[in-house]
């Protein structure tokens, strides 16, 4: 259901009966805001209402639902919806006049890439102050991460999963290492090629200490 003045987003009806509308600059909408009201006054209304306007301005938009409330922008409503004779009554009293049913272009990211788009990023691009906040690290352990990933920047250590960050703090914490190789192995989950670290050798024992053994000239 869109809506809209002259080169701005109808956001509602305002004054005495709700006679003036309300709306959004596009121009303005780059700038920070806050939708704020009781339970039941239509702040997820307004969410969307913002939303689809954005959208048919051409407007990408990016949206944390939680609980799935918006939703139900990817479908059309009918008019045969219980909903449908109070959006009217409601859009009547505002002054919500063009205004249609219709869907719009949504896609949902799923963490999981089971019912939707995967979310697809690497530890690299995350970086260690968000790590750390998600991990609930102390400083010291903080610390450590920030000493880990600047080493792994600086040794142009590509870190694509947790798997990575594991290998890179077991090589940086192991004080005998003599060298370390990085080796291009296959990844079984997807098929793709990821960096890893793999211990080569060390100077008190023979073999490798890590998953695969890989010449070290000493």
């Amino acid at each position: 259901m869109v809506g809209g003045l002259d080169g701005a987003i109808f956001v509602g009806g305002g004054g005495e009966e709700y006679a003036t509308k309300q709306g959004l600059l596009l121009k303005y909408a780059n700038r920070h805001g806050l939708v704020a009201g009781a339970t039941g006054t239509g702040k997820t209304v307004t969410l969307q209402i913002l939303s689809e306007g954005f959208s048919k301005a051409g407007v990408p938009v990016f949206v944390s639902d939680v609980k799935g409330d918006l939703s139900g922008l990817a479908a059309t409503m009918s008019a045969d919806h219980k909903l449908h004779e109070p959006f009217q009554k409601r859009a009547g009293i505002i002054g919500f006049e063009d205004y249609a049913y219709e869907a719009f272009p949504v896609t949902f990211w799923d963490i999981y890439g089971e019912q939707g788009h995967p979310i697809r990023t690497t530890v690299s691009e995350m970086g260690p102050l968000l790590l750390s906040r998600l991990l609930e690290l102390t400083d010291v352990q903080e610390g450590v991460l920030n000493i880990a990933f600047r080493v792994a920047d600086e040794q142009g250590m590509p870190l694509l999963d947790l798997e990575d960050l594991q290998a890179l703090l077991v090589w940086a914490r192991t004080p005998r290492i003599c060298r370390c190789a990085m080796a291009t192995s296959p990844r079984p989950r997807s098929g793709r090629s990821s960096g890893r670290f793999w211990c080569s050798k060390t100077r008190a024992a023979n073999g490798c200490s890590g998953n695969r053994r890989w010449n070290c000239p000493t």
